[in-house]
This record gives structure tokens, sequence and C-alpha cells, in this order.
């Protein structure tokens, strides 16, 4: 089967090909270290099955697999990442992923995944199973709630945070009530925390 990686780090991209090269029924066609670069190599390659780093320099991995699959339909991807948060597993599947997968994984069981993708099968590893039951039902942050706890993150204050988004300081303090809430944080630094580990933020 050909296989296309996309990973923007060196040494990881080495491993794969070294994980792949030895096994007999297996090829790596191409690799890309970019959003665009994995949709060009795609369309040029067509491969059975391929590997998406989450996090991209151009784009993250969800949005370069969405565009992939909105031209090609039938296209096995599986999403890598060292990142668990129920959010991003929740927005990977939503968007087509056959699999997502944490980098660290034992290369017996990675390269067997990739077998099973290619025949069709989905795959989530038991902890990552597990971490999104734990969230099912949960109330998500709005897209304006996950802006202004990313601005919580970089340290601004209510009043810029109104003065960034254009909105009022009152507003600000009203949606961050609310995010306090659905995250059950009793204050800003545990909601960042909280919104880092289940990637509703990223740094």
């Amino acid at each position: 089967m050909n296989i296309l990686c996309v990973d923007d780090h060196p040494l990881f991209l080495e491993g794969i090909a070294t994980a792949i090269g030895s096994q007999d029924d297996m090829h790596l066609v191409a690799v890309a270290s970019s959003g665009r670069e994995a949709i060009e190599q795609f369309r040029r390659t067509r491969p059975d099955v391929t590997l998406m780093d989450l996090r991209l320099p151009d784009m993250s991995g969800i949005v370069a697999m969405a565009a992939i699959r909105a031209e090609f339909p039938d296209a096995r991807i599986i999403i890598l990442t060292t990142f668990e948060g129920d959010v991003e597993i929740q927005r990977a599947l939503a968007a087509g992923a056959r699999a997502y997968l944490i980098k660290s994984m034992p290369l017996a069981e990675f390269v067997d995944v990739i077998r099973k993708v290619e025949r069709g099968r989905t795959y989530l590893p038991t902890q990552i199973a597990q971490n999104l039951a734990q969230h099912v039902g949960s109330d998500v942050l709005s897209e304006r709630e996950a802006e202004i706890l990313t601005q919580v993150a970089d340290g601004n204050r209510n009043r810029e945070i109104g003065a960034r988004l254009a909105i009022s300081e009152d507003t600000v303090k009203s949606h961050l009530r609310h995010i306090l809430e659905k995250l059950g944080a009793k204050d800003r630094t545990e909601a960042v925390a909280i919104g880092i580990r289940r990637g509703i933020i990223h740094f």
C-alpha cells in the first residue's frame, strides 16, 4: 500500500520512513511538511493511507484533512499527535479521520492500525476512547468563548480583551462566567489549564 506522511519534524519523518520501509506490504510514496504541501502531494500520488500530523506550520492537520476529503471523499487519513484533548479528537473524527494515534505508541501497533485503516476500518486507542467518553455531553465552548479564553491565556485583562475583540468589558465578564461554568473551573487560571488539556486552545 502507498502511504503519504505529513509532518514538519524531520526526525519523526525519518522514523516513519524506517518503520514503513521495514514492512513488506508498505511503501512511503511521499512526504509533506505543511498542509498545502499535503494537499498537493495527495493529488499527485493518491495514497492508500495518509498519516497527518495534527499541528502543521500553515494550518491544522484537521483543516488539511477536510480539504483533501472535500476533493477525495474516500481518502483514508490517520491523525497523528502528541495531544489527547477530547475537543480535538471530536473535531478530527467529525472531519472524517479513520484513526487518531498518539505518536508514542508501539511500532507494531502503529503499523497494524495502518493496515486496518487501509482495509476500511476505524481505530481509536483505548486511552483516547476513554478520554472522549469522559466528556460526552459536556458543554462545548462557543467560538467567541474559545477566542476569549485564548486571550486570557495570552495574559490579557478583561478591558484589553474587550478592546481587542471590539466588545464591552461587561460582555467579556459575562462570557468568562459562562466559560468557568462550562469547564467546571474555579478561576481563570484553571480554565486556561483545562482549555489547553482538552485541546480547546493551543500553544
